[in-house]
């Protein structure tokens, strides 16, 4: 590998080309600064298991005493949900604002993890000095949830800009508008590279403000006759404040619900990010013998997931919550791509129980965190980077994004569409793609991380579409001929009560083929069972021998 100790090189490990799982690695020399380090929620396909990582294991192998500290920008999940993991094989100092370095801790508490960890809590326009390389000033930004920041890095190359999340909202559900004086001081100071969220690069106009919920919010509360249920994320604390808002105005009680949400709500409350008024907030047993129209409760679940709090309310599954006529359900939160389907099954079952539901860009019930194309043509025009590097969305939204800046006068070789992995080194006068490492899904399943993998997730799709069929046979060890007749066992391929006909003729293959094969018993009994049941079933169960010498 060629000596790279007088550039800089920017490595995205999650984040591009997906939507989550966000972190970015920064290098120079034998110094690295890490940039969030976030979890993706299962796509449909991946069964079974409970959350994506960012595949860091292989850039970190031989760089985890490089690390000089880890900056977070802001307190969503997949900002921060693999810190725990990460921070396991990594002993860095950890910098974040007030309420994301709360979350965090939350986070790390529920890992055992919180004595371990070097957590430190800085606030915008703050500036940090990690390994006497970085120079890391921090910029108030608006976002979905409080406390949200980019970052100035000034390194010996070059000033890099990374935005987090990020939209121009002139009217913030909480704190100040942006820094746009921030943004000015950097273009003029001049940055060598720009790192800007593409969430809504394909979104034409300016997303829309936060005021715009609590309009519609107050329209919900002033048309509904009975309890009003607002499903959202754990850690949209914006949202759960205008809720909040909204329900006092209109003589309610809150009630949480969901055991993420109100960890989320009580953190938030403990660092002083919620303001609550008085007799407003309650528990759900406090609910009972209280009229309908007086009561309001925020939700889990906006995802459609069957075990969050509506999901449970949707099937009737609920110990203290059944839906029914007269209550209004509002899904006040973006759908994730590749759970509309799931969510659409939600939504369905509440309508069915007899409730009114709000959900899409219907009521003005939700508005994105992410800025729309005109914000990030200003951005641009602000920072005026020499290099841009789109990250944090799908490829067709990186490829958007690269359109835009395109249009605002950058050069097409100073974008750089990257995937995870891509490693973009620059110095002062240059910039290109060295090479490339993996980057791609460590799957959670449980308490293994790491050790699932695609072989594992194929025989989970096989087991979830055709089933199992299990032929046990006792074999002479010597001759290699069967003892008796093999017993057939199934799950989820058919009912074997109703297909005697079937199960017999399949135990008669597995004896012709032991006697034609007995010197491999096991892959001729999977290949004639193989062949057989799909020629009368048109299936193809995951067939599974067991031999046993007798």
């Amino acid at each position: 590998m060629a000596n790279n100790s007088n550039k800089l090189r920017i490595i995205p490990l999650g984040g591009l080309g997906e939507v989550g799982k966000n972190m970015t690695a920064i290098e120079y020399g034998r110094n690295v600064l890490i940039i969030d380090s976030g979890v993706m929620f299962p796509e449909h396909d991946m069964l079974g298991i409970d959350l994506v990582i960012p595949d860091y294991t292989n850039y970190l192998e031989d760089k985890k005493d490089w690390v000089r500290g880890i900056v977070v920008t802001h307190g969503h999940e997949d900002h921060i949900g693999a810190l725990p993991y990460l921070l396991a094989e990594v002993d860095a100092p950890i910098f974040a604002t007030r309420l994301t370095a709360g979350l965090v801790e939350l986070k790390l508490s529920k890992h055992n993890m919180s004595s371990r960890a070097n957590l430190n809590i800085v606030a915008p326009g703050e500036r940090k000095s990690l390994g006497g390389l970085f120079d890391v000033e921090f910029f108030h930004v608006c976002h979905s949830i409080p406390d949200a920041v980019g970052l100035a890095i000034r390194t010996p190359v070059g000033l890099v800009v990374h935005t987090g999340d990020f939209k121009f909202d002139y009217t913030p559900a909480w704190g100040e508008p942006p820094d746009f004086g921030a943004l000015a001081r950097f273009g003029h100071e001049g940055v060598l590279v720009l790192m800007s969220d593409s969430t809504n690069a394909e979104n034409p106009g300016f997303t829309p403000s936060e005021k715009t919920v609590e309009e519609g919010l107050n329209k919900v509360f002033r048309e509904a006759k009975g309890r009003v249920i607002l499903a959202t994320f754990g850690s949209l604390i914006s949202r759960v404040q205008q809720i909040i808002h909204a329900a006092a105005r209109h003589n309610r009680v809150v009630a949480v619900d969901g055991r993420s949400l109100e960890e989320s709500v009580e953190r938030a409350q403990d660092l002083g990010y919620l303001d609550v008024p008085p007799g407003v907030l309650v528990s759900l047993s406090q609910l009972k013998g209280r009229p309908d129209h007086n009561i309001a409760i925020i939700a889990t679940g906006s995802q459609g997931e069957p075990s969050a709090a509506l999901g449970r309310m949707a099937v009737g599954r609920h110990k203290h919550i059944s839906i029914k006529q007269g209550d209004t359900v509002v899904m006040s939160s973006r759908v994730i791509p590749g759970n509309e389907e799931v969510v659409g099954r939600a939504i369905n079952n509440l309508f069915q129980r007899g409730a009114r539901v709000i959900y899409g860009r219907s009521g003005n019930v939700h508005v994105s965190g992410h800025a729309s194309q005109e914000e990030l043509k200003l951005l641009l025009n602000l920072v005026k980077p020499k290099y841009f590097l789109p990250v944090h969305g799908e490829l067709r939204q990186l490829h958007a994004h690269a359109e835009l800046a395109r249009q605002q006068g950058i050069p097409q070789e100073n974008i750089f569409i990257a995937e995870n992995g891509t490693v973009l080194e620059f110095s002062e006068e240059s910039a290109r793609v060295v090479e490339r490492i993996p980057g791609g899904y460590v799957f959670v399943d449980g308490s293994g991380v790491g050790d699932i993998g695609p072989q594992v997730l194929r025989d989970r799709e096989i087991l979830s579409q055709d089933g199992f069929v299990l032929a046990v046979v006792r074999i002479n060890g010597k001759t290699g001929e069967p003892l008796g007749r093999p017993q057939i066992i199934t799950r989820g391929f058919v009912f074997v009560k109703d297909n005697m006909d079937l199960i017999e003729h399949a135990e008669e293959q597995v004896i012709d083929a032991l006697r034609r094969n007995g010197t491999d018993p096991q892959t001729a009994i999977r290949k004639s069972l193989a062949n057989y049941l799909f020629s009368e079933t048109q299936r193809r169960p995951m067939i599974m021998p067991v031999v046993i010498e007798g």
